[in-house]
């Protein structure tokens, strides 16, 4: 039994313990996979995956039927509008005979929104609820990929139709496409010359996968407001697909099963099953995520993770830099660089690089331009911007007009203290600028692509 409760430890010591820089490549990838899990284990027992997870559960219920309204206008111009009501019936299979009855309503509801009949309010009203679902999908990766800022509204609305618009075009033709391989006549007739039939039944089976990890792909390459490697989001998606099918499977056990709980919930049975396999998706989705976050961000991966609060004095020093990096990309007519180039660069956190952008800009030293994600510049010239006015931003974190130094009853000569600590400041950085620490900034570097 003694054994039995030391073997959390064991485990914990021989994923953690090795330095994957002194192993060989397949015990490296093994021992990296194994702490992404961790993380990712650990995330979802704190709970914040499943909380956002819930939270979309809510919001797609509300948006469903303005969403497939949107999607089912698009798709009716293409002529494919049937094979997504063909997808969607199949995905509530899992339900029984009360999941086809949802679906069918839930379609002759759809079919029912009308642009004459719902006005021009009313249209506005349900591209709104669409585009609510896309932002509140947003903020949810964007938690995961730690970037606290969304896209801005002009972006937002056209990037949320593309994803609508595009998304499910893309999906469904290539629906269509690998069906019509599939039934083809030379496809057809070699089915039944082994081992070749074989083969293309077992390619069959595998189209469903590869589409899913296509879409998720484009999910999580696209949704967050900052640049994800494509490789990273494949490897987040083929993860998220596995456990996509899995869940399939399971839950279609469990409805199976559960011929109880029809009993006792009568005609709600079919809608609490709907509203478990929503929140099942949207986490299996996040989880996908995740991974692809932690992939990207190898530094990431660690056993213990505290919040990124700095000292006062490593304010100064972080924001000086971070102000610096931007200004010698300015002055040298570099591409103008992101919270997540500065902060590969600088080796910061990237929610710290955040909030000290966020201070540099609320003060207008630097401003974002239009791009998503934001890149950032100097306000005016780095040669006029004072050493002095940038430290005195960093010092003040955290102070307000209830909660300052003047408000702090303290013994007089402590004033005179301060006031001398003040002026030691000025006088040695006297008229020196951003400018002037330009010469010794950080060069860009490539960062090192994750194995």
């Amino acid at each position: 039994m003694k054994d039995f409760w030391l073997l959390p430890q064991l485990i914990r010591a021989w994923i953690w313990k090795p330095d994957l820089n002194a192993l060989r490549f397949w015990p490296r990838f093994g021992l990296r996979s194994a702490r992404t899990t961790w993380v990712v284990i650990s995330d979802l027992s704190r709970g914040d995956l499943n909380l956002r997870a819930m939270s979309l559960v809510y919001t797609t219920i509300l948006s469903i039927v303005p969403l497939l309204a949107v999607s089912f206008s698009v798709l009716k111009g293409f002529g494919v509008n049937e094979q997504l009501e063909t997808a969607m019936m199949r995905s509530l299979l899992n339900f029984g005979a009360e999941g086809i009855a949802i679906g069918e309503k839930i379609i002759e509801i759809v079919a029912n929104v009308k642009a004459g009949v719902l006005g021009s309010l009313g249209l506005a009203l349900l591209l709104y609820t669409v585009i609510s679902l896309m932002q509140k999908i947003e903020y949810a990766f964007n938690y995961i990929w730690h970037v606290p800022q969304i896209r801005p509204l002009a972006q937002r609305f056209s990037g949320y139709l593309s994803v609508i618009i595009i998304g499910p075009v893309l999906v469904f033709t290539s629906l269509g496409i690998s069906a019509s391989l599939m039934n083809h006549r030379i496809v057809t007739s070699l089915k039944g010359i082994d081992p070749i039939g074989s083969a293309i039944h077992t390619a069959g089976s595998l189209v469903p996968v590869v589409l899913v990890i296509f879409a998720f792909t484009f999910i999580y390459v696209f949704m967050p407001n900052t640049r994800v490697r494509v490789l990273s989001a494949m490897i987040g998606a083929a993860v998220a697909s596995i456990l996509w099918h899995f869940a399939g499977w399971a839950f279609t056990a469990f409805v199976v099963s559960s011929a109880q709980y029809t009993a006792i919930y009568s005609a709600f049975a079919a809608l609490i099953f709907f509203m478990l396999w929503l929140y099942v998706a949207w986490l299996v989705l996040l989880i996908g995520a995740s991974v692809a976050f932690y992939h990207q961000n190898p530094d990431r991966v660690m056993l213990e993770r505290t919040d990124p609060a700095l000292s006062p004095r490593m304010m100064e020093r972080a924001g000086l830099t971070v102000m610096t990096e931007i200004a010698a990309d300015f002055l040298a007519e570099r591409n103008r660089p992101t919270s997540t180039e500065l902060a590969q660069r600088t080796g910061l956190r990237n929610e710290t690089v955040v909030q000290l952008i966020e201070l540099l800009a609320k003060e207008e030293f630097i401003v974002a331009t239009g791009d998503s994600p934001q890149q950032w510049l100097p306000t005016r010239s780095p040669n006029t911007i004072r050493l002095s006015e940038v430290l005195a931003v960093m010092r003040s974190v955290g102070e307000s007009d209830s909660i300052s130094p003047d408000s702090i009853r303290s013994a007089s000569g402590l004033d005179s203290v301060f006031d001398m600590l003040d002026t030691t400041h000025a006088e040695a950085l006297a008229d020196k600028t951003i400018g002037d620490l330009v010469d010794n900034a950080v060069q860009p570097m490539t960062p090192v692509a994750a194995e």
